[in-house]
């Protein structure tokens, strides 16, 4: 029962899904159906279903069957109307056709105009359309045109603007056609064609301003020069109402402009002719002379173009070595000053020309990059100017060197340029200037003093008189009332040595100037470089002359005489430096002349010189004598060579009246003592072995001479016998052999008392051997000693025993 149940309700459930099946296939596309299929296989129960579903097709089936049958009647009814309506319509064809073909026939011409209408106005409408893009393609090709006329006239700058437009305006406007991408594959290629020929036209302006640098720099310091006079001028003399046109400005702005469409203004770079000008007539700025268009082209061609730093370091680097080439001096510059001019000419040119551009363009270069420039320029030219300066041996040309580099100075300072090292440099080249000076000098003195005569100068008329006192400060109360013909106590050298002096002095002047210096320095140099000039040059000039070999007593003395008078001049010179650098000698630090010092040791030289050629002279007689030491004959008078000595010493004496009386007092002593110790020398000689009592009154008649020429006094001032000392140590030395008297000399030896207080032991046992051997030779007839022959034995003891004694004295006193 239960199991009929389960079987019953599995039943519903299956009849149930059956329908939920068909259901689905009914309402369900057919493209999805088959899953639905695929459920009733995958059961137990498709033939059942089979079933169903032929159940379901044949109710549906009757259900059409039906729907038609009652539809059946009036199916009828329209298909008999439609057949009714066929023949009419047949008709109504006809007559259409009929009526077409009318119309067709009647219509052709009309056609036939409406087709040409049509092609008028399809035509109409393609040509204001063309028109329409002629219009919008002409601006372009105008422009593109106009960008070709600029580009071949070399125009660029304003070709550069062109082509902007052309790019950013005309073209976007009819970008779609084939020529506007050909012009726009192109415009890069006019980028950097106008960048090229911009940068060529740089080149060669960077080229031009090389070559000429000199003479723009040339024009920059006559300028300089012209305003430095005009300055110098106004400092002096101020005029009033000067009409003088003014000085253009350093910085003239200059007549060209950037989008000119001159061709001249375009193509030219570099200098512009200018023709050669009078002194008198303005000179033209140096800027004028250059045509600075391809800098400012080419800079704002870069700038537009998004490139300007690469053009500034481009023209950086270019200029940098342009200044490296301008910096490095000819090798032979140092020769002639023409040399040093160009060399400045181009240094001042190149920064001429840079300092232009720092004030005419926004940043193409800056401060920073000037300074360091001229930094190593000014580094540069300071070596070089050493290096070169040293080779310099013309003081003239150091001068105008300094006023060279002076003006370069001051023309660079007007651009702003600090000079204070050029200044610094030029005192170091004064003191070469100075060494230039002094050996400059040294010739002239030297060919002053080979040159004179060193002779009083003689004066025979007013006029001659007042012309050497107005070339040397002299005055003398005594010359002045002396009727002509008279004479100057010095020689021409003395006016003319003082002079040089001073055209010396007015040599360091002329350096010192546009220095600016103070007063003082100045007075402060010239004392210097004179100290050098009056202790080393004039000193060592002097002292040559002094020193030669074949310079006679007559020219010392003159020397002496013109010394002294120089050195009362010292004075002088000193008021001459004062007027002239309005320095008074009080002045804290201001160095003092030299010259005093320097004239006295040259005096002192030449009275050495004087003491010592006296001597020679001396020595030159005593060459003569010719003394026989073995003659027994007793002489009456002095030797002649003596006799010429003394009347050369009386004459050389009576030139010295003009010689200080000191000067010739000490000439006068050093000769008598020379000469008394070349008689003593010439007494004790060792090549004189023997002598005997004849030969030694001979030789005391020849210092009885000189005693005599002692006592004349040959020089004024001498005191009483006081000439005759110098030939005390012979006299005595005589008299105690001639006399013999040797008891008193043993006796009162080494008492300030004594009589032969001057006579040495040594020197008199030496002149006692030799008389001694003279007497032990008894092949001498004329013995002195013969009458005592018989008593030669102790008179030979004596002799012995006052030679022992006279050991004893040496021996003690040793």
């Amino acid at each position: 029962m239960e199991r009929g149940k389960m079987a019953e309700a599995e039943s519903l459930e299956t009849a149930a899904e059956h329908e939920r099946i068909l259901r689905e296939i009914e309402s369900t596309d057919t493209a999805c159906i088959g899953p639905t299929l695929r459920s009733v296989y995958d059961g137990e129960e498709h033939g059942r279903f089979m079933e169903k579903l032929e159940t379901r097709i044949r109710n549906h089936d009757r259900e059409i069957e039906k729907m038609c049958n009652f539809h059946y009647q009036g199916f009828v009814d329209s298909i008999t109307e439609l057949l009714k309506v066929r023949g009419e319509a047949q008709k109504l064809k006809n007559q259409v056709t009929d009526t077409n073909r009318k119309l067709q026939h009647e219509g052709k011409e009309l056609v036939i105009a409406m087709e040409e209408l049509k092609q008028c106005r399809l035509q109409q409408r393609n040509i204001s359309a063309t028109v329409d893009k002629l219009m919008l393609c002409l601006p372009v090709l105008e422009m593109y045109s106009k960008l070709r006329d600029q580009m071949k006239t070399k125009r660029h700058y304003p070709a550069l603007k062109t082509l902007e437009h052309l790019e950013h305006t005309y073209l976007p406007q009819v970008s779609h056609y084939r020529f506007c991408k050909v012009m726009v594959d192109n415009i890069p290629k006019l980028r950097e064609e106008i960048k090229d020929v911009s940068m060529s036209d740089l080149k060669d302006f960077l080229e031009s301003i090389r070559k000429h640098s000199d003479k723009i720099g040339e024009t920059a310091m006559k300028q300089a020069q012209q305003q430095r006079n005009l300055d110098n001028i106004i400092l002096q003399q101020p005029r009033i109402g000067s009409k003088r046109k003014p000085k253009k400005d350093a910085y003239t702005i200059f007549d060209t402009e950037i989008g000119s469409t001159s061709p001249k203004s375009e193509q030219d770079s570099g200098i512009l002719d200018v023709e050669d000008e009078e002194d008198d007539e303005e000179v033209p700025g140096a800027q004028d002379l250059v045509d600075f268009s391809p800098v400012y082209r080419c800079l704002h061609i870069y700038s537009v173009l998004g490139a300007r730093e690469t053009f500034e370091n481009y023209y950086r680097k270019q200029r940098r070595k342009q200044a490296r080439l301008v910096l490095q001096p000819p090798s032979n510059m140092h020769e002639t000053l023409d040399g040093y001019r160009k060399y400045f000419n181009q240094i001042v040119g190149f920064f001429v020309v840079e300092d232009h551009i720092l004030h005419t363009t926004q940043g193409l270069v800056n401060r920073a990059y000037i300074d360091e420039l001229w930094e190593m320029a000014l580094s540069k030219t300071i070596a070089a100017l050493r290096t070169h300066s040293s080779y310099c041996s013309d003081p003239n040309l150091v001068l105008d060197l300094k006023n060279l580099i002076v003006l370069f100075a001051d023309t660079l300072q007007v651009y702003g340029f600090p000079v204070n090292q050029l200044f610094d440099m030029l005192l170091e080249i004064r003191d070469q200037y100075s060494e230039t000076l002094l050996k400059k000098w040294s010739g002239i003195f030297r060919n002053i003093l080979d040159s004179d005569n060193y002779s009083p100068i003689p004066v025979t008329s007013e006029e001659i008189y007042k012309k050497v006192v107005g070339q040397f400060p002299f005055q003398d109360t005594e010359l002045e009332k002396q009727p002509f013909p008279k004479k100057f106590p010095f020689s021409e050298f003395v006016p003319k040595v003082y002079n040089q002096i001073k055209e010396f002095i007015y040599a360091c002047l002329k350096f010192s100037e546009d220095l600016h210096l103070s007063s003082t320095e100045v007075d402060d140099m010239i004392r210097k470089s004179t100290n050098l000039l009056l202790t080393r040059t004039l000193s060592s000039s002097l002292q040559n002359v002094i020193k030669r070999k074949n310079i006679g007593l007559t020219e010392l003395v003159q020397i002496i005489i013109n010394t002294t008078h120089l050195e009362k001049s010292c004075k002088y010179l000193e008021e001459f430096i004062t007027n002239i650098t309005n320095v008074l000698p009080e002045t804290v630090h201001t160095t003092k002349l030299y010259g005093t010092t320097t004239f006295k040791d040259a005096r002192h030289a030449a009275e050495e010189e004087i003491y010592t050629n006296l001597n020679q002279k001396i020595d030159q007689f005593l060459q003569l004598a010719d003394y026989d030491w073995m003659t027994g004959d007793l002489g009456n008078k002095a030797s002649d060579y003596l006799v010429d000595l003394i009347a050369f010493l009386r004459n050389t004496f009576a030139v010295f009246t003009h010689l200080p009386g000191k000067v010739a007092q000490t000439a006068c002593m050093s000769a008598c003592k020379h000469l008394a110790t070349s008689l003593m020398q010439l007494l004790l000689e060792a090549e004189v072995r023997q002598l005997t009592l004849g030969a030694l009154q001979q030789f005391n008649l020849d210092v009885r001479e000189c005693e005599q020429f002692a006592r004349s006094g040959p020089v004024p001032g001498f005191q009483e016998d006081t000439l005759q000392l110098a030939f005390i140590d012979l006299r005595q030395l005589l008299d105690l052999f001639l006399q013999w008297d040797w008891s008193t000399y043993l006796a009162d030896y080494g008492q300030p008392t004594c009589k032969y207080l001057r006579v040495n032991p040594v020197t008199a046992l030496t002149l006692l051997e030799k008389i001694s051997r003279e007497m032990k030779d008894t092949s001498r007839k004329n013995n002195m000693f013969a009458q005592f022959r018989k008593n030669e034995r102790d008179k030979q003891k004596l002799i012995d025993t006052v030679a022992k004694q006279l050991r004893g004295l040496i021996s003690q006193h040793s």
